[in-house]
């Protein structure tokens, strides 16, 4: 089920202006969803989607707890060093949360450079 809403949410940052670079980008550290650069702002974005159906647990956004945020930190700068982007300055890290079809981006959603 992740893979396709991964897809949902490709389609949607595309429609708001972004690049996808990258998706399921892996590597010892883990895992990121999406890899896109913001036309908007230049900014490449590293980004988690989260999905619930129900929002018993909380919105999916709250999902991105510090372990996975720092994990995300890590590959991030994995990915940066692998692709040769030590002097591109401007990264954020983003969150799409979907949540009975809507979609919101929470841009800079936790810090990390």
């Amino acid at each position: 089920m992740g893979t396709e809403y991964e897809k949902r949410a490709c389609k949607f940052l595309e429609e708001q202006g972004y690049i996808i670079l990258e998706t399921n980008y892996r590597c010892k550290y883990g895992e990121i969803d999406i890899i896109a650069k913001d036309i908007n702002d230049g900014y490449i974005s590293f980004i988690e989607v989260k999905y619930r159906a129900k929002i018993n647990f909380g919105l999916p956004y709250e999902a991105v707890d510090y372990r996975k945020q720092n994990k995300i930190i890590k590959v991030s700068k994995n990915y940066i060093k692998d692709n040769n982007l030590l002097f591109y300055s401007k990264y954020r890290y983003d969150v799409v949360s979907i949540y009975d079809n809507e979609y919101e981006i929470i841009k800079n959603a936790f810090g990390g450079f």
